[in-house]
């Protein structure tokens, strides 16, 4: 090879090299991160910049982004007057929370369009077999429109029961929209689609690959779980339509979770986030009565807000009323979550809400149907441990509950884990709720969740063999992909 060629190469490889660090020294917002990948970067002088182009260049929110940026998205005009969330009322008696917490609904107006709303009722469905009955009996009983999404949605056992209410709501003239994210539609063997396509039902895949090949079905997963009928009713929170949350035959052996039924103004916002989806997904827009009919003001004395937040410009729309709630928190914080592999921001405001005095608990599965995830978590509770947080380990099955409560007023449920993939990468659907009553009914559960786990000690986690130790703290390194 001639010196010039030698040169040439040497050009290139220089080039290739200060423009991969200088991308990672301006868009890496974590500068250990950049400062990893400039090292790499110089230290492999052809296998860094390539390495920093495929792995390390964020292409997700931009990706996301570029998809949905034709949606006109749909908003309703509430019948009820939003709450002043930037006002403290003097009289207390007319809130149904402490006046201390009404901080973080001035913080979630920053971040989110959808406004505060009075007037809403909440009910906890604690497992399937709470949950279920109460959403095929709402299927069953629909007269104008029925729209379901779901990440998973088998078609044995609970989910033949649903595709089945579903065709029958078909049949007597009901408006029916399924949507079921690609990666159950791919890659599960007893996904709904083809059922429901066969009874006639109106069944729409959410983001599938061109080529399966590509890896970007990876991300950009849907992975809200709601359920809206006649617009008026609406059920969300963790639980997939699937039959491992379903077992009447032996109901211990069940996976465990937390779903919730809404009456209210706030069910208005499921509604315009299903349509979003439906609408990016398929091209039709759901408007009018059949889908946004009036909703009455006075179910209930919660007030309700839905937050919609994926890896488009919805990006970090759950972290910021976790990071306000833990922030107002003055007595209580509750966390359940099935895969707990917070960042950096979210370990700090934990251990600072915990050294200010605030009872912080974290329960966690001991069984997971994710193992890896797992692994990753418990190398990295020890951060939590050491500044005064409690974990509670819940014995098998494993329990799939997402959930925060603070000071036995504010929740905030829905799909969203603990999780980069959650945080930053899947679209979501959470609710944060203003009510005491809810509040107090889910500290009720909290009691008895607690009751049957066992708590976690540092001692304990240091006492892991060391070869657990390395595969744990291995499996933490890949978090932010996890």
């Amino acid at each position: 090879m001639s010196v010039w060629i030698k040169l040439a190469l040497s050009g290139v490889a220089i080039a290739a090299a200060l423009l991969a660090s200088g991308h990672a020294v301006i868009y890496k917002r974590d500068p250990r991160s950049a400062a990893l990948w400039v090292i790499v970067i110089w230290m492999l002088p052809v296998a860094g910049p390539v390495l920093y182009l495929l792995l390390g260049i964020n292409r997700v929110r931009r990706r996301a982004a570029a998809l949905r940026a034709e949606i006109a998205r749909h908003r309703t005009v509430p019948d009820v007057n939003p709450f002043p969330s930037d006002l403290l009322f003097e009289d207390s008696s007319r809130l149904p929370c402490s006046t201390h917490l009404l901080r973080i609904a001035r913080l979630v107006s920053q971040i989110v369009a959808q406004p505060l709303l009075p007037g809403n009722k909440i009910e906890p469905l604690v497992n399937g077999i709470e949950a279920y009955p109460p959403m095929l009996a709402a299927i069953e009983s629909a007269r104008e429109s029925v729209c379901v999404a779901s990440y998973i949605f088998s078609d044995t056992g609970i989910g033949k029961e649903f595709i089945e209410a579903l065709a029958r709501a078909r049949q007597r003239g009901v408006e029916v929209r399924v949507l079921i994210d690609d990666m159950d539609a791919r890659f599960s063997r007893d996904s709904a689609v083809k059922p429901l396509q066969r009874q006639g039902v109106p069944v729409a895949v959410f983001n599938p690959a061109f080529l399966p090949a590509r890896l970007k079905f990876v991300n950009l997963r849907n992975h809200r779980k709601i359920l809206v009928v006649d617009g008026t009713v609406g059920f969300t929170g963790g639980i997939n339509i699937d039959s491992r949350y379903w077992k009447p035959e032996d109901p211990k052996s069940a996976f465990r979770d937390l779903h919730f039924r809404l009456l209210g103004p706030v069910v208005a916002h499921l509604a315009e986030v299903f349509a979003d989806d439906w609408q990016f997904a398929t091209g039709e827009r759901l408007r009018g009565n059949k889908w946004f009919p009036p909703l009455p003001s006075h179910e209930g004395p919660a007030l309700a807000r839905g937050i919609e937040a994926g890896p488009d410009h919805t990006v970090d729309r759950v972290r910021w009323p976790i990071i306000g709630g833990l922030t107002v928190a003055q007595s209580s914080v509750r966390v359940f979550t099935p895969y707990f592999v917070p960042d950096a921001t979210l370990i700090t405001a934990l251990n600072a809400a915990a050294m200010r005095g605030v009872e912080v608990d974290i329960f966690l599965p001991e069984v997971s149907d994710l193992p890896h995830l797992q692994w990753a978590a418990f190398a990295q509770l020890w951060q939590v441990l050491e500044h005064g947080c409690r974990v509670w380990i819940s014995p098998g099955p494993f329990d799939h509950s997402k959930l925060m409560i603070v000071d036995g007023a504010w929740t905030l449920l829905g799909s969203a884990n603990w999780d980069t993939r959650s945080l930053r990468l899947n679209f979501e659907f959470n609710v944060e709720c203003y009510d005491a009553e809810l509040g107090k009914k889910l500290e009720t559960l909290v009691s008895a969740k607690r009751a049957a786990s066992r708590e976690l000690t540092l001692a304990e986690l240091n006492r892991r063999p060391l070869l657990i130790k390395l595969r744990d703290g291995f499996l933490r390194l890949f978090a932010p992909y996890l």
